[in-house]
């Protein structure tokens, strides 16, 4: 089921650039980087990244993109299984996920933090760390300008803080990865270290920005239960595909680190029909050696500290 819809003549976005080509990633094929080694020798750093989301009855409109793509607002249906997440399945989930004692990232939109106190508090009881994901999964920043993307980012570091004590290291766009051209600049400047939104690789990667130190961690389309199930898969497949994915990290782990993000939202795999689903696949990679269970953080952190200036010594 489509979440979102991008609506036939909307206006342009606002513009600066002229430039034809992105001006953030430099292109490296892995097999000509220097060799990552995680701590330990761990051949790959795997992050397990819980979403508590919030998702609007009926939200404002927004020129470039419509929230919910079934119907017209208010999407009774849309909104009610978003809403199973917060009310069910989230805490079936954390059963599963406290079993195995694993650090997690919890992916949040600022705003959810007020809307769920008690997902709030379970997060925080747990030391999770917290990923900015916007203020709210049905509002965008698709017309932003720079100074007020950069408000907009300022305040959901802020909104987090207050909420968990935690300072978010991390962003990525609300809803579906929504960003404009200032946005890796406006996170760098906003003291961020890393952005979850480039899917380009398997490794984390510097991100060209005009201050500061700024990279990409890898997050996942792939390994996400609202790509994967919401395409009609069903919860065996998913897991069998996250076991496949861990094997050919893992294997190439070997050489050089990898990192194997896991993407799970309450109101898709917390319906009781697939729950147990990732209990197999936690006991399943748990059972390798030379594994890192780190969260973003952490990953983003090592990253900075051992690897970023030998991959940015070939920039210009």
């Amino acid at each position: 089921m489509l979440q979102y819809g991008y609506k036939l003549g909307a206006p342009p976005t606002p513009r600066a650039r002229l430039c034809p080509t992105q001006p953030w990633i430099e292109y490296l094929p892995v097999k000509e980087r220097v060799p990552i080694h995680w701590p330990n020798g761990a051949r790959l750093a795997v992050w397990l990244c819980p979403n508590i989301l919030h998702y609007e009855y009926d939200p404002p409109h927004d020129p470039w993109i419509t929230a919910y793509a079934r119907t017209p607002q208010p999407d009774v249906f849309s909104y009610c299984h978003q809403e199973f997440g917060s009310r069910v399945g989230f805490w079936r989930m954390v059963e599963t996920l406290d079993r195995y004692e694993l650090p997690c990232t919890a992916i949040v939109n600022s705003s959810a933090l007020k809307q769920y106190p008690d997902l709030c508090a379970a997060a925080v009881n747990r030391k999770w760390d917290f990923v900015g994901h916007g203020m709210c999964n049905t509002r965008f920043t698709f017309g932003l300008d720079r100074a007020a993307e950069l408000a907009y980012f300022q305040r959901v570091i802020t909104d987090i803080y207050e909420s968990t004590g935690v300072k978010v290291t991390g962003m990525g766009g609300p809803g579906p990865q929504a960003a404009t051209e200032n946005t890796p600049d406006v996170l760098a400047e906003a003291g961020l270290s890393f952005y979850t939104d480039f899917f380009a690789d398997d490794q984390p990667f510097p991100i060209r920005v005009k201050s500061g130190r700024l990279i990409s961690m890898p997050y996942t389309l792939e390994i996400n239960d609202a790509t994967f199930l919401s395409a009609g898969f069903e919860a065996d497949q998913f897991a069998d595909a996250m076991k496949r994915q861990f094997d050919v990290l893992y294997a190439e782990g070997a050489e050089s680190g990898r990192v194997m993000c896991i993407s799970l939202h309450a109101h898709i795999l917390g319906q009781a029909h697939r729950t147990r689903y990732l209990g197999d696949v936690l006991k399943y990679i748990t059972s390798f050696s030379d594994v890192w269970f780190a969260t973003g953080s952490e990953i983003a952190q090592y990253y900075l500290d051992h690897c970023f200036d030998a991959a940015t010594r070939h920039w210009k």
